[in-house]
Formats: structure tokens, C-alpha cells, sequence
């Protein structure tokens, strides 16, 4: 019996995420975006802006757009602190640094226990949010990158950058 478990588990499909923290709760995204995770480096802030940009990093020679995720996502702007990280992230030609509170984990879940969100919270301010994964003590928000930006503010991104 013990066998015939494990050997069905082996045929779930397998999400990798990285987990992060913003404010008090844990979001993730796929392992496949992200480039790097980054400690906190020097921000040059880029005049007229839009708020949720806090700047933009020399990656390597690259200029990489940053953006405070704690803004994007309607919380207050908070101070950083040593916890704070930068996750680049590249999907296509949108390469881009989050600004989150603190990364937590790289984490392996089946793709089995990733539900729709809520239609109670879902609106046009939250539909970066595909998913919410059900683990044992915690809930995981999962983001979908493709919409976490409008594409007027991909462009935004791009003359940023």
C-alpha cells in the first residue's frame, strides 16, 4: 500500500515557488521568473515616477526597474530593514526587480492543492492573485506575474528603465 501512495504522489504534478512576505501575509511565484534574490542595494529614485517605483539598481550593467510590491498591492510604504529583499524577475522582455519584506523560502507543493481565489476577494485591485495554495498551518497567495502590471505600466517600466 505504502508503495502505491508514494508512486501516485511521484504523478502530481510539482509547483516550485519562492515564497516572500509582504506586510503579514506569504505570497509566492514561480521558481521559473525569478533570475535572482538580491539584499537591498543602493536605489537610485528616477524623477516623476509612478509611486509604485521606488527606483531603479545597476544589475551587472543592467539597469533593472524596482518595484515597491507593498505599494502595488495597496499596503502602506514601509522603512527597510534587514530582512528586505529584491526578487528579479524576467518573463519575456519584462525584466524587473520586487521590493518585498522579506523572501522566506523556496518551497515544493503539489499543483493538487492550488484553488481559485475567493470570488468574495477577488476585484479588479487583486486579479495579480491566480491562486491561494492550501498548506498544512498557512495559506500561500500565488501571483501571477503577467498581471501584477498592466501593460501602461510595463511601458512605464520600459521608459524607466
Amino acid at each position: 500500500m505504502e508503495i502505491l501512495e508514494s508512486s501516485k504522489s511521484s504523478t502530481t504534478e510539482i509547483l516550485q515557488l519562492v515564497s516572500f512576505i509582504i506586510g503579514n501575509e506569504e505570497y509566492a511565484v514561480n521558481i521559473f521568473y525569478v533570475k535572482e534574490i538580491n539584499r537591498l542595494s543602493h536605489i537610485t529614485k528616477v524623477p516623476n515616477a509612478p509611486e509604485f517605483i521606488e527606483g531603479v539598481i545597476n544589475l551587472r550593467g543592467r539597469i533593472i526597474p524596482v518595484i515597491d510590491l507593498r505599494i502595488k498591492i495597496g499596503l502602506p510604504k514601509k522603512g527597510f530593514d534587514k530582512d528586505s529583499r529584491i526578487i528579479v524577475i524576467e518573463d519575456e522582455d519584462l525584466l524587473v526587480g520586487f521590493l518585498v519584506d522579506a523572501v522566506k523560502e523556496v518551497i515544493r507543493i503539489p499543483k493538487n492543492i492550488i484553488e481559485e481565489p475567493p470570488e468574495i476577494v477577488t476585484s479588479s485591485k487583486t486579479d495579480f492573485i491566480s491562486s491561494v495554495g492550501k498548506l498544512e498551518d498557512r495559506l500561500l497567495i500565488l501571483i501571477d506575474l503577467k498581471k501584477i502590471l498592466s501593460k501602461n505600466e510595463q511601458n512605464k517600466l520600459k521608459e524607466v528603465a
